[in-house]
C-alpha cells in the first residue's frame, strides 16, 4: 500500500518560497519515487526549475523512507548545508512533510512540494486506486475485501443504489459499481447469504472528529489502547 502523490503547480510552490532565497529540496525514495512525484529525477527537474527563476538551492537529498526515523539521521548528516537554506521543500506526502518539521533542530520553514491525494494499491502497472478510508471500524469482513466506503461513489453500506448499470457506476462507465464487485466475489465463495445482515449506522466518531487520533503501543504485544478523544 502506497501512499499516493501529485506535484504541485510550479506557481503555488513559489509563492511559498517568495520570502525565500536559499532553498534545501528533499525527496522520498520510496511512495514518492513510484508516483514520480518526488523522486532523485522529479528533485532535479525541481531544482534546476528554482535556480532558473533565480533562487539558490543549497543543496537537495533523497531520503529513503522519509516517513520513518532515517529522517532524522539524514538531515543530522546534512545539517550544515541545510543550515545554509532559508527554508526546506519537501516533495514527499504529507507525513513526509510532518516528520521533516518534527526533526529540525531550528525553526527552519518546510514548505510541501507534493498534494497527497490517498492511499492506494497498484492494480495494475503504474495505476493505483484508492482502497482504504482509515476509518477505524473496518467492514471489509462481510464485503469480500471491497471497501464500498471508498470504492462505492455514494459510500453505500447495504447494497447498491439504483443508478448502476451493466456493473458499472452512474458516475462513468469506467467506474465499476462496488456492490457488483462484492456481490460476484461473495457469489464466487458461496457466501451471498451474508448480504441479509444489515450493516448499522456507521460510527464516525472513531475516525474523523475529535482531533487527531492516537494509540499507545506495547513493544511486546501490540496496540494497547487508543486514547478516547471525549
Amino acid at each position: 500500500m502506497k501512499t499516493i502523490t501529485e506535484q504541485k503547480p510550479i506557481e503555488e510552490i513559489m509563492q511559498y518560497l517568495d520570502k525565500c532565497q536559499q532553498v534545501h529540496i528533499i525527496g522520498c525514495g520510496t511512495c514518492a519515487t513510484l508516483c514520480h512525484t518526488g523522486g532523485k529525477s522529479e528533485v532535479i527537474e525541481l531544482k534546476e526549475k528554482l535556480e532558473a527563476s533565480g533562487k539558490t538551492v543549497t543543496g537537495w537529498m533523497v531520503i529513503p523512507t522519509v516517513c520513518d526515523e532515517l529522517t532524522k539521521d539524514a538531515l543530522r548528516e546534512e545539517a550544515e548545508v541545510i543550515s545554509a537554506a532559508d527554508c526546506i521543500l519537501a516533495m514527499t506526502c504529507a507525513i513526509g512533510v510532518q516528520n521533516i518539521a518534527i526533526h529540525l533542530k531550528d525553526d527552519k520553514s518546510v514548505y510541501p512540494g507534493l498534494n497527497t491525494m490517498f492511499i492506494g494499491i497498484e492494480d495494475k502497472p503504474g495505476h493505483f486506486t484508492e482502497v482504504c478510508l482509515q476509518c477505524a471500524s473496518c467492514v471489509l469482513g462481510r464485503t469480500a475485501c471491497v471497501c464500498p466506503l471508498v470504492r462505492c461513489a455514494k459510500s453505500l453500506l447495504n447494497g447498491p443504489c439504483g443508478g448502476s448499470s451493466e456493473g458499472k457506476c452512474e458516475i462513468s462507465p469506467d467506474v465499476p459499481c462496488a456492490w457488483q464487485l462484492i456481490y460476484d466475489r461473495l457469489v464466487a465463495a458461496g457466501k451471498l447469504d451474508e448480504l441479509e445482515e444489515i450493516e448499522p449506522e456507521k460510527d464516525w466518531s472513531v475516525s474523523l472528529s475529535g482531533g487527531p487520533r492516537q494509540v499507545d503501543v506495547d513493544p511486546e504485544c501490540g496496540i494497547v489502547k487508543p486514547e478516547s478523544k471525549s
